[in-house]
């Protein structure tokens, strides 16, 4: 399949990924989605989970899932208009990269101050939130999703 996407991906602190791409699936809010060649314009949300990119570039990023990059991700938005996919993210960290030990650590911290209890209300939104991103980040850099 062509590369027939220009993907740009970027964080407030990084440019992650720009490049050719065949497509990309994003974890929509109400269900993932994705994205192909001649894709109709949006702007969509997109929350915490798995965002990847399906390039024959794959190999630079060192990544190990063949043919595409895999990226953990905490939210953001996604534009698309004319075959150029633009990713704003708050977080996007390729799989290859997360460090598991440090992430399953962030997951034991965030299920222990769960269960501790003692939150409410905005307190243990975060919290929650907090757990979710970290067990996202543990599924992904063990490879038990985006494949």
């Amino acid at each position: 399949m062509p590369d027939d996407l220009y993907v740009d991906i970027v964080t407030p602190d990084d440019r992650v990924f720009q490049g050719q791409a065949s497509g990309v699936r994003a974890p929509g809010v109400e269900g993932s989605f994705e994205i192909l060649h001649n894709h109709a314009p949006m702007i969509a949300a997109f929350g915490v989970g798995t965002l990847s990119v399906k390039t024959k570039d794959a190999h630079r990023f060192a990544d190990i899932h063949d043919d595409r990059v895999v990226f953990a991700t905490s939210g953001g938005f996604i534009e698309v208009i004319d075959n150029k996919v633009t990713v704003l993210a708050e977080t996007m960290e390729p799989a290859s990269e997360i460090d598991v030990e440090r992430a399953q650590a962030a997951e034991e911290r965030a299920a222990r101050r769960l269960k501790e209890g003692g939150l409410e209300g905005a307190e243990r939104e975060e919290a929650e939130a907090a757990l979710e991103r970290a067990r996202n980040r543990v599924r992904i850099s063990m490879g038990e999703i985006g494949r």
